[in-house]
């Protein structure tokens, strides 16, 4: 009891394996899940683009024109072309990933992926076709 434990001031380090700040070019899987993670910020920008619209047609017509002049400058078509890409991927990303994401069944069966998938895809054709409808007809 009269021997003391030694102790030494340095903690000793852990192996780890030095990772590439590009790991994510490594693999096809692995860049789609970066630029998917990259969408939100055009999810954001789609976002900020339809709060400043309100905010213009709340204000009058000189304000909602003014929205429309700074919605045609090219930078900004630039901007919402490259954010539409990137929102369609995040969609069609989403939609492949949702039968790992959710588990469906009936009854004691499991719903197949490719069903639940599929599905999507079918109310998203379902509410891009109503849209246009509503577009085309002007209601």
């Amino acid at each position: 009891m009269s021997q003391q434990a030694a102790y030494t001031p340095y903690h000793p380090r852990w192996h780890r394996t030095r990772v590439s700040t590009y790991w994510w070019l490594g693999r096809r899987s692995y860049f789609l899940f970066i630029l998917r993670e990259l969408s939100s910020l055009a999810v954001a920008w789609f976002v900020g683009c339809l709060l400043l619209l309100v905010r213009a047609v709340s204000a009058g017509d000189a304000a909602y024109q003014q929205f429309l002049g700074w919605t045609r400058h090219p930078a900004v078509l630039a901007l919402d072309i490259a954010a539409f890409a990137f929102v369609c991927l995040h969609a069609v990303t989403w939609f492949n990933l949702a039968p790992q994401a959710m588990v469906v069944r009936v009854g004691a069966t499991r719903v197949p992926g490719w069903i639940i998938a599929a599905s999507n895809y079918a109310a998203l054709a379902a509410v891009t076709a109503l849209v246009l409808a509503l577009l085309l007809l002007r209601w």
